[in-house]
């Protein structure tokens, strides 16, 4: 999701440096409020676990995704929410339903959402800010939407949290910050939340990937996300890929919101696996690198459409995917999202989502996406849907 902050340019590649200086550069190594079985806006059916034989999970081989072993790309779309706190809060099942059907009809067939938006909803912390767990109205929720994706060929990619958990003004940002801060109460976190959620759909080869936190780069940078350290982040998200990592075989990301933070040459890559090891153990490491572009950023970093990963910095011996970018394109540069999508294929990118499928805010919607996605399938149909539509 766009945050606008003109002054980044030089504040950004600074504090990653400082960030390797101070660390691995220096080899010094209950309750949220709301009722477990509060509304969520439309009838929970309870649902049996989608479970497979692994045929359609995806893998990573050669630097590209895989699923049966043929070569995947990701014609994806961000439907981030339906009600803002779907999860936990305001589910509608039926609006899952159809979106993820129309979605599939126009070819797209992976789909960013996000788990806990503001994160008032949906988790459980005691007094202290520990996690305790999450409500029984989450599991309902999540199992649902886990059904609905595998019942559509959906391939979720599940963003946990957002710089919005830690945003002064929602009701546990403060815990929020402690948590990712104290790494006993970031460890409740990877037990209560992160570790169950893999397990519990582990065997759905429909969740593909769990992206940490969309766009953490406000949290270390903006003074009302809370301007956390790099350390402490990179040791938080650390312990997530590891817990994920140690209990599933679901690929592990973070949505990082300016790309020299995923960069060694126009940046500092703060998720590198050298960084994400070294803070918090061999198992911590990204499967893939997903990036988000606005056109805020081209006076600084150009327009990635044009450029491959390489051309960015990006370490090309993992897929990396467009996380986000506006589903209108590059109004600067005159590329709609039909030109978009071919251009970020022919550069060498593993797949886009752009922002959003049902038109959250001014950056298009429905209409843009199913655009390129239908473009797309016409192009490359064998690598959106090798198993088949």
């Amino acid at each position: 999701m766009i945050q606008l902050n003109w002054k980044r340019a030089g504040t950004v590649l600074l504090a990653g440096m400082m960030l390797l200086m101070s660390g691995c550069g220096t080899a010094e190594k209950n309750s949220s409020g709301e009722s477990s079985a509060e509304s969520s806006g439309s009838k929970i059916v309870p649902v049996d676990l989608v479970k497979s034989d692994g045929t359609a999970k995806v893998t990573i081989e050669d630097a590209h995704f895989q699923a049966g072993g043929k070569r995947l790309w990701l014609c994806g779309a961000n439907t981030p929410w339906d009600n803002w706190n779907d999860f936990g809060h305001d589910f509608d099942a039926a609006f899952w339903d159809e979106h993820f059907a129309a979605l599939h009809d126009a070819g797209i067939n992976s789909s960013r959402v996000w788990i806990l938006c503001s994160g008032d909803y949906g988790i459980q912390f005691d007094e202290n800010g520990t996690v305790t767990g999450m409500t029984e109205q989450f599991w309902n929720d999540t199992d649902q939407l886990m059904s609905i994706a595998a019942k559509h060929k959906i391939y979720i990619m599940a963003t946990m949290m957002s710089f919005d958990c830690c945003k002064k003004g929602n009701k546990n940002h403060k815990k929020f910050r402690a948590m990712i801060q104290d790494p006993e109460k970031a460890q409740s976190y990877v037990d209560h939340y992160i570790i169950p959620f893999a397990e519990r759909y582990d065997s759905n080869d429909y969740l593909f990937s769990i992206d940490l936190c969309n766009e953490p780069d406000w949290i270390h940078e903006n003074e009302e996300s809370g301007k956390i350290d790099w350390k402490p982040l990179v040791t938080f998200f650390g312990k997530c890929a590891q817990g994920i990592h140690q209990h599933s075989d679901i690929l592990v990301t973070t949505g990082i919101a300016y790309i020299p933070n995923n960069s060694d040459t126009r940046g500092t890559n703060v998720i590198s696996d050298q960084l994400l090891q070294y803070y918090a153990g061999d198992d911590s490491y990204m499967d893939f690198y997903s990036v988000h572009f606005y056109d805020w950023m081209i006076q600084w970093h150009k327009n990635p459409f044009k450029l491959s990963p390489a051309d960015y910095g990006l370490i090309t011996s993992k897929p990396n995917v467009m996380g986000e970018c506006s589903a209108k394109g590059s109004e600067q540069d005159g590329i709609d999202l039909v030109q978009a999508g071919q251009m970020l294929y022919d550069n060498g990118w593993d797949g886009v989502y752009p922002w959003t499928s049902n038109g959250t805010d001014t950056n298009g919607g429905f209409e843009e996406v199913t655009a390129y996605s239908k473009h797309m399938e016409e192009q490359i149909a064998g690598l959106i849907f090798p198993l088949g539509k």
